[in-house]
């Protein structure tokens, strides 16, 4: 199982509009690619204005077949037009997760 990440370092004042916009792609990504314990997070403690979207799949083909749809959907499209003037920087993270014990 993996854990995708992506971080998103925001334009001052601009997080909130970003976390916004992400949980509005979060039903989509779950029942159209089968994502699992989606959510958004906002920094506490770290750099400012950063906002992350994380969620599981079970392999990189999942993921894979994510990259290929999402940007195609109209619910996204509508979700996250113009967000890239909100941010400045950012990228993904994947990490594959232990299995207990």
């Amino acid at each position: 199982m993996l854990l995708i990440r992506d971080v998103f370092r925001c334009k001052p004042g601009q997080a909130a509009e970003v976390a916004r916009r992400l949980q509005r792609t979060i039903p989509g990504t779950e029942a159209g690619d089968g994502f699992r314990n989606c959510r958004v997070l906002v920094d506490y403690v770290g750099p400012y204005w950063t906002v992350v979207l994380e969620g599981e799949v079970d392999d990189l083909g999942q993921f894979e077949h994510h990259m290929a749809n999402y940007a195609g959907r109209p619910a996204v499209q509508e979700a996250m037009r113009g967000y890239t003037d909100l941010v400045v920087a950012g990228h993904r993270e994947i990490f594959r997760i232990l299995p207990p014990g």
